[in-house]
């Protein structure tokens, strides 16, 4: 019987060591997957903490080269990975145009783009382009199953949502007219939009408090708008606490597509819902 690499070989055209190295690197059903997980999720908390070090101006004086060196490190070692996870899939373009994709391009590009601009005027923008070094640590929510499930449910109950704030819309707009004529421009209601903005403010709880009502008519109104943003703020909770107990129901394992590598597949999925890529190579016997 061919074995479960071999077959991979052959349904994905990928060679012996590109399907280890995509076992390993999308794959979290291994000792090998988790074991790289680990060390690449310590990594990049590492990487993170020497950035933030780096921007406190008295730590950067005392340790200012050991940041740097670090930095280029960690810069050298999340490259050869990055180069790795393209030459581990089959349909690396594909793979490099997703979000992680970009989010892993995002994390080395600024060091290399902060060598090659000159000058003490580009300073700021090498600031610049050393917070966005952080976005790294967006590359955790690949290893974190709990994550798949928020995102799924945040999928799913998004026409829910949009419906709401459709309404929510719809309530500002008319509240924010009705106490621009209650109030008008003597009271600081100078224009609808300024009405409406105070509207937003106020159904939402926060009160700024920079523009309120004078008149009885348009107090009556605040309160009626206050007690109604209370009455609001469970719904979208309620509809995203309501999705994600529908996800935590449907079974999912950790497979990492060959194709683009995505994981979050069912249990008994052949190919993956995202790219149509086999997924048999990676759990037949």
């Amino acid at each position: 019987m061919i074995d479960r690499r071999r077959r991979f070989e052959q349904a994905e055209g990928l060679s012996n060591w590109r399907a280890k190295a995509n076992e390993i690197i999308f794959g979290a059903d291994t000792f090998a997957g988790k074991l790289f997980d680990i060390l690449l999720i310590v990594a990049i908390l590492i990487s993170v903490a020497v950035v933030m070090a780096d921007s406190v101006p008295s730590l950067d004086r005392r340790y200012h080269l050991l940041w740097l060196w670090m930095e280029r490190g960690f810069t050298i070692l999340f490259t050869i990975e990055y180069i790795v996870r393209l030459m581990s899939v089959s349909r690396p373009v594909r793979y490099a145009f997703s979000f992680y994709g970009m989010v892993d391009l995002l994390s080395i590009l600024p060091t290399y783009l902060s060598v090659l601009i000159p000058g003490v005027n580009s300073f700021l923008v090498l600031r610049i382009l050393r917070v966005l070094r952080v976005f790294r640590v967006l590359r955790l929510m690949h290893y974190i199953g709990e994550a798949e499930v928020m995102t799924l449910a945040i999928r799913q109950s998004l026409r829910k949502i949009l419906v709401f704030l459709y309404a929510v819309l719809t309530m500002v707009v008319v509240f924010g007219s009705l106490m621009y004529v209650v109030e008008g421009s003597e009271n600081g209601f100078s224009s609808i939009p300024k009405a409406i903005y105070w509207a937003i403010v106020t159904l939402t709880t926060v009160g700024y408090g920079d523009v309120v009502p004078h008149t009885p008519l348009g107090q009556f109104i605040a309160s009626a708008v206050m007690i109604m943003g209370y009455a609001i703020i469970a719904v979208p909770t309620g509809i995203y606490a309501a999705e994600i107990s529908q996800v935590m129901t449907t079974r999912r394992d950790a497979r990492g597509c060959p194709g683009c590598g995505k994981t979050g597949h069912d249990v008994n999925a052949h190919y993956c819902k995202f790219c149509g890529t086999s997924l048999d190579p990676l759990h037949q016997e």
